[in-house]
């Protein structure tokens, strides 16, 4: 036979290792089992294999039901095994090398040689010396510097702060779930990629930290999103990892400031680490804690924000034209490209990579999709080039959206079981999230709480562990959810779960498996807190006085005294400074008007109201007058809002993005205000509980 040449990755030689010392059938479950990964990953994988066996003979066979065997004589696997030992065992791609460089300057605080860094990745110093050019860009805009100087070598310098966040970075855009939160039986086929991550963002003290965070802080579970959760103990991952390898923070500032960042939560957490740090380092974490809760603490999001919402909507729009379903109607679409397009598209632009596995698996099962939502960012987003692999991603969600309007009525509530912290719970979230949409999962659960749980809080039981339940009352699952899994899955809502409803619904139960006395009961939560809100409201026309700054910072004591409300006149001024502050991050002034929102929550707010102010002529609302307008819509509410509460200010300030709302709020009298939203909000209720009629 002639000589093979084999390049393979490490897990792919893995892979094909596994398949040649196994004589039967073996799942693609069994194989992510052992190498570490998804049984995606494994399936991907398996393409590039299959063509590298044919190359040395050896038919790669896949029976349904059975898995996956290698079929060839005896002598031919020998030799292919042979081959397999003899090769170079890696060979890096462009990006890969790129990664590494940045992760052998990062980790060390000594310059490297080039001829060390050419040798380390098997290249030439030519080649290594084109991709430092290409990463100095990117280099520079995390607020780092690429020192490279003959006879001294190559170095990022640069404050430490900016390395750790361009540490974490690269962790967010190479690293995946079942990276941090996986565990590899074989550590000799991780990729050395992963493995230099992995050892940068600190495995272990990962592990140590999300298990400490997941006893000590239930607000950080129910409070942030999962992606914001994840990318949170990263962050503090990598700040502890670096503390411990001597890579500290100059001490710095005043014992005043100290004192500031010394919260109860990051004592109790440093406790659980038994961990001591200094001043600088714990104002630091401090920093990270606060900021993972930024993105709650205002009522709306910032003006950068907005232009997100209004590419969305227009993408929306757009695939809905031309698949004519009716995607604007769900809302969960929406919220979910709104909360990924913002930080996707900020990487974009600072030229970090998007590395997507799943990118050929999408272009394959959406073609057609695909090829409209790259005609929509095209369109619709000119100031950069939007990668596939990111178009891929903006399919998912699509994807999941189509999934949602036409497979199952209605969300299926599911309660998540699992023995262990947010590892392999969180983990298994994901998968489901991205495999089955339809599926809402309502909480992580001990058994122990599950089973002291109303049967009519939920629709289905899915737990990583047995349970002493029958068969037909709940689904075993593993935290990587493999294909065959996925299958399952949806075998037993379709077969069980559906069957239940339907028979509830009979019985006389409500189409989402609630009594109609817990829809009443919503209902009438609702629509106090619309009614409490619409009749506070009220629409002031103001005159700017001679002499007086038509500026927004001299006229809000004037116009917080309008509210008519004694927890607002007693803290005016303090109310006025948050929205002041508030304003200051970035005016919310809508496109192609004169209307502006200004918003902001306050401990000195006991319930939410709002407030329109028409003025005569156009209040400056930053320092420089670059923002103006005519309107102002006032929203304030309790710095810690209810559920409801919270959900109709945010709708409100959807409807922000109407035509009509913007004609109504500029030109409508006060009764015509208040019988729009209250349509509005009318509609809204309805479809999020499902109300028909």
């Amino acid at each position: 036979m002639v000589a093979i040449a084999i390049r393979a990755s490490t897990r792919q030689r893995r892979i094909m290792e596994l398949l040649l010392d196994r004589k039967r059938e073996i799942t693609a479950a069994d194989i992510a089992e052992v190498v570490g990964a998804s049984a995606r990953t494994v399936h991907r994988e398996l393409r590039d294999i299959e063509r590298m066996l044919e190359a040395g003979g050896i038919k790669l066979r896949k029976t349904a039901g059975l898995g996956i065997k290698v079929e060839a004589a005896p002598e031919t696997l020998e030799r292919f095994r042979a081959e397999i030992r003899r090769n170079d065992p890696l060979e890096y791609t462009a990006e890969e090398r790129k990664v590494l460089i940045l992760c052998r300057l990062l980790e060390y605080g000594e310059p490297a040689k080039l001829f060390a860094l050419a040798s380390e990745l098997r290249v030439t110093m030519p080649t290594i010396g084109h991709d430092l050019d290409e990463l100095e860009e990117i280099i520079a805009k995390q607020g780092l510097v690429l020192i490279r100087r003959r006879g001294y070598g190559v170095e990022i310098d640069g404050p430490e702060t900016a390395k750790r966040g361009m540490i974490s970075l690269l962790a967010y855009s190479h690293l995946d779930d079942s990276d941090v939160f996986g565990q590899y039986k074989d550590q000799a086929i991780v990729h050395p990629v992963t493995a230099r991550l992995l050892g940068m963002v600190g495995k272990e003290s990962f592990m140590k930290l999300e298990q400490a965070m997941w006893e000590l802080g239930d607000e950080w579970q129910t409070g942030l999103s999962e992606t914001a959760y994840t990318r949170l103990l990263v962050k503090l991952s990598v700040a502890f990892t670096r503390i411990a390898q001597g890579h500290l923070i100059p001490q710095g500032g005043t014992d005043a400031e100290a004192g500031r960042s010394d919260d109860a939560f990051l004592n109790r957490l440093l406790a659980a680490l038994d961990m001591q740090l200094p001043a600088a380092e714990k104002r630091y974490v401090a920093d990270l804690l606060a900021q993972a809760e930024k993105p709650e603490e205002a009522l709306l999001a910032s003006q950068d924000d907005r232009g997100a919402i209004e590419t969305v909507t227009e993408l929306i729009r757009y695939v809905q034209n031309g698949l004519h379903m009716p995607l604007l109607q769900d809302r969960s679409l929406a919220e979910g490209l709104i909360r990924h397009i913002k930080p996707a598209f900020r990487r974009i632009r600072d030229g970090i990579a998007i590395r997507n596995p799943m990118l050929a698996p999408i272009k394959k099962d959406y073609g057609a999709l695909f090829a409209l939502v790259r005609r929509g960012v095209n369109e619709l987003v000119r100031d950069m080039k939007v990668p596939d692999e990111e178009i891929g991603y903006i399919v998912m969600h699509f994807g999941a959206s189509l999934e949602r309007l036409g497979q199952y009525p209605r969300k299926i509530k599911a309660v998540l079981v699992c023995t262990s912290g947010i590892g392999s719970s969180k983990l298994l979230a994901v998968r489901i999230a991205k495999e089955l949409p339809q599926i809402e999962l309502i909480g992580h659960y001990s058994w122990y709480e599950a089973a002291r749980m109303p049967a009519s809080r939920y629709d289905l039981i899915i737990s990583t562990v047995d349970l002493p339940l029958g068969p037909d009352q709940y689904v075993k699952l593993s935290p990587l959810l493999t294909r065959e899994e996925t299958n399952t899955l949806r075998s037993f809502i379709e077969s069980t779960t559906l069957k239940k409803l339907r028979s509830a619904d009979d019985a006389g139960a409500d189409r989402d498996g609630e009594s109609p006395m817990n829809r009443l009961m919503q209902l009438q939560l609702y629509s106090a807190d619309v009614l409490r809100l619409l009749d506070g409201f009220r629409a002031h026309d103001l005159t700017v006085g001679v002499g007086e700054a038509a500026r927004l910072e001299s006229l809000l004591p004037r116009m917080i005294g309008l509210l008519g409300r004694p927890d607002a006149d007693e803290n005016g001024g303090k109310i006025a400074s948050q929205l002041i502050a508030r304003e200051r991050q970035g005016s919310l002034v809508i496109p192609d008007s004169e209307l502006a929102l200004i918003h902001s929550r306050s401990e000195w707010i006991r319930e939410p109201l709002l407030a329109l102010y028409r003025f005569d002529v156009p209040v400056s609302l930053s320092e420089d007058e670059s923002a103006k307008a005519r309107q102002v819509l006032m929203m304030l509410g309790p710095a810690k809002p209810g559920k409801y509460s919270l959900e109709i200010l945010s709708e409100i300030s959807a409807m922000l993005l109407l035509p009509d709302m913007i004609e109504v709020l500029s030109n409508g009298d006060e009764a015509g205000m208040k019988t729009f939203i209250s349509r509005k909000l009318e509609h809204y209720i309805k479809t999020k509980l499902d109300w028909r009629g």
